[in-house]
């Protein structure tokens, strides 16, 4: 191979589904099920639009033969494999992932590796045209979450269960390719493994070490490398491993033809035994490790890696694909490339990979694709599975709607796969894993170089709560930003909006300015209107002339409440107040000047930063002893940060239209009031409540999806995040 012969044929995007079926417990999870996906062809579909022409897909023996292993089920596989073919798209056919097989055998079964080989000869029989398989996704990351950790079946906590699961797991997918190329000699074995790197203090050199080493254990295996010279050879025959069990590999038919690189920012770490400077979430500990020499310190925090004061060329996929590249001089593809953070972030990462495997391939580097993972998304996987708490991660698509909705990534995957380049005004900015300030503990001295000239968002309303919110979190996400008040840009004045765009020339523009005082606008119409229906129109008018994204914010008083049950975005508008006349007029405008807005219809605020909303005022009476008289009317609660973070994502995502966004569930002010005072400890002191036959419902749900978490849970993050200590005397000083 020549140098320069990989960048020769094109990269290559690739797709995957995350589809886990892991046992926990006696229960199983299924990440298909979870995601919708194993009810929806038409995802399908959704991806072949993306230009996608190979995808990493679940042909799972835990779906296909649950209750014994010759009684199998192939409706849905053959469905789907069929739509797959019809489609243009190879699927590399994954057989377990990340699970330890159906109820009647695991990790540790000895029968296994036969038992999957049988589920593979089955398939490559009933899908010949099929010809790239993992047999087993991840098996030494697998082996360590179900073998030493605990997490997964069969809930080890030793080297010796770590080293019987990866023992079988590699073995199964040794005969489970021998059998499947009797039937299809050409098929192709694609092995992925996570691949991180540990750092640490030099005291903990020797844990570093040995973690180093083992990453590389699984494919040394398939590669028939464990011999008796390997460092783990003596280290698997002390924890119970047969010498004869690992003679089975040094034929090393079970060689990848290609190698699966699936990497994390949370994949590399590093090792420091002065716990005390870190959280207690990442302390932890080697008192299992297989060494038995001289004492060692055995507790210590194990933090990422990124955190830590080391060189930027020795973290990240670059310099692991290299060293993997280096070892075996073996064709690689990324076989996952996916950050769960905020849209932006997850833009930057998969970019990232992108430009890193491209210049790898220039140096001669035989990298064939990149795969960006997961598509449809992932659920609970911030837990390794194990709560149970919704938690969805988007990918490509978001699957919180009635049809998987086209996300930023999903964007990039379309032009990555047609053009292999992706330009967005997020990508400005390097990701947090290479900005300042995110080091645990900042180095001396240490000043990165902007990345390159940076697009801001233009925020109006430099006043109020929103505006303060969106200027705050667009710094947390290393979104540029410029927060402007109203001498700086008069809303209502095109004159004075066309000057500010032409002074920032922001790439979007974000309207959180607007008259707010509900009670007084029916006796101040005119500067109601002004502000609410004429600047928004302003804004939308000069943002349409330029092409620039631009978002506004309506209200749930643009319904008067008597529909009796929560607004959607298809409903009429009714508003009862001289303020939501305001709000249902602007949405009309801005529409009409500008029909590629965001407009986002939300309702009553409260958020950690400021002393304007419901909530602070519940707290500040109940301390001070006064009495809570809450207004009538059920309400959707929304919690600013979470609506800040839900509109950059819209934003980001390039949507356009009415979106409702509140925090799931609806509840009076009155009940509201009661929940607040009892997360503060607080006694419950409230006037007579007014009898009403028929309460005015004002709440919001949505039909383009419901992606904002529940408001019992915000208004419990409320307390954790604010800048006030309820419970402490002093805020009754802070607050007067």
């Amino acid at each position: 191979m020549t140098l320069n012969e990989p960048a020769k044929r094109p990269l290559e995007l690739w797709g995957g589904i995350e589809c886990t079926v892991v046992q926990i417990g006696s229960e199983f999870r299924n990440q298909v099920e979870e995601t919708g996906h194993l009810q929806r062809l038409s995802d399908l579909d959704a991806i072949a639009a993306l230009g996608i022409k190979t995808i990493r897909y679940p042909v799972v023996w835990e779906s296909i033969a649950p209750d014994h292993p010759d009684i199998c089920d192939w409706t849905w596989t053959d469905e789907r494999l069929t739509r797959l073919r019809e489609l243009g798209i190879r699927p590399i056919a994954g057989l377990v992932h990340h699970g330890s097989g159906p109820r009647y055998t695991s990790l540790i079964d000895p029968e296994f590796p036969d038992l999957v080989a049988r589920h593979a000869e089955r398939v490559a029989a009933r899908y010949p045209w099929v010809d790239m398989f993992t047999p087993i996704n991840e098996p030494l990351t697998t082996a360590r979450f179900s073998g030493l950790y605990g997490h997964w079946h069969p809930h080890g906590r030793d080297y010796p269960t770590f080293l019987r699961c990866l023992i079988t797991e590699c073995r199964a997918t040794v005969l489970a390719m021998r059998t499947i190329r009797r039937i299809t000699p050409h098929a192709q074995l694609v092995q992925t493994e996570d691949m991180g790197k540990t750092f640490s203090t030099p005291h903990l050199r020797y844990q570093a070490d040995l973690e180093n080493e083992r990453r590389w254990f699984s494919l040394d295996l398939l590669f028939g490398r464990v011999d008796r010279q390997h460092p783990w050879h003596e280290i698997c025959l002390r924890h119970g491993i047969k010498e004869e069990e690992l003679d089975f590999f040094l034929e090393g038919d079970g060689a990848p033809d290609v190698i699966g690189i699936n990497h994390y920012n949370t994949s590399e770490r590093y090792l420091d035994e002065a716990m005390d400077r870190y959280p207690e979430c990442f302390h932890g500990g080697n008192h299992l490790h297989p060494l038995n020499d001289a004492p060692r310190i055995d507790h210590y925090a194990d933090v990422e890696a990124l955190r830590m004061d080391i060189p930027s060329e020795e973290l990240g996929f670059k310099a692991r694909l290299a060293e993997v590249w280096d070892r075996y001089r073996h064709p690689i593809a990324v076989t996952e490339a996916h950050h769960g953070s905020t849209r932006e972030e997850q833009v930057r990462w998969l970019i990232e990979v992108w430009h890193e495997v491209q210049a790898l391939r220039e140096t001669g580097h035989d990298i064939r694709a990149v795969t960006i993972w997961s598509l449809l998304g992932a659920v609970d996987w911030n837990s390794l599975l194990v709560a149970r708490t919704g938690f969805y991660e988007p990918g490509a698509f978001d699957i919180r709607s009635g049809q998987p909705r086209r996300t930023a990534i999903g964007r990039a995957a379309e032009s990555l796969a047609n053009t292999g380049a992706f330009e967005h005004p997020v990508l400005d900015q390097q990701g947090w894993w290479r900005r300042e300030g995110r080091h645990s503990h900042p180095p001396a001295s240490k000043v990165e170089a902007p990345f390159r000239a940076r697009r801001p968002i233009l925020i109006a309303g430099a006043t109020g709560t929103l505006g303060h919110a969106f200027a705050r979190l667009c710094a947390v996400r290393g979104l540029d930003y410029v927060l402007l008040t109203r001498g700086e840009m008069d809303i209502a004045d095109p004159a004075s909006v066309d000057a500010a765009l032409a002074r920032h020339r922001p790439w979007a523009v974000i309207n959180a300015a607007g008259y707010v005082r509900v009670d007084d606008a029916a006796r101040e119409r005119d500067v109601c209107f002004r502000a609410n229906a004429t600047g928004a129109e302003a804004i939308a008018q000069a943002c349409a002339r330029l092409g620039l994204p631009m978002v506004a914010f309506s209200s749930d008083r643009v319904f008067d409440g008597s529909l009796g049950r929560p607004y959607l975005e298809s409903d009429s508008v009714s508003p009862a107040c001289v303020y939501g006349e305001s709000k249902a007029e602007a949405e009309r405008r801005v529409a009409s000047a500008h029909p590629e807005a965001l407009i986002i219809r939300t309702s009553a605020f409260f958020g950690p930063w400021d002393s304007a909303n419901f909530v602070y005022q519940v707290l500040r009476d109940l301390q001070a002893g006064r009495t809570v008289k809450p207004s009538e009317g059920i309400v959707s609660p929304t919690y600013v940060p979470d609506l800040v973070h839900a509109s950059l994502d819209l934003l980001v995502d390039g949507e356009r239209g009415i979106w409702h966004l509140a925090n799931q569930g609806m509840t009076s002010w009155r009940e509201l009031a009661k929940r607040v005072a009892a997360e503060a400890g607080l006694s419950w002191r409230a006037g007579p409540q007014a009898v009403q036959d028929k309460p005015r419902i004002t709440a919001l749900s949505s039909e383009r999806g419901l992606i904002m978490p529940s408001f019992e849970g915000a208004v419990s993050r409320y307390f954790r995040e604010c800048e006030v200590d309820w419970n402490a005397q002093g805020f009754l000083d802070a607050a007067e």
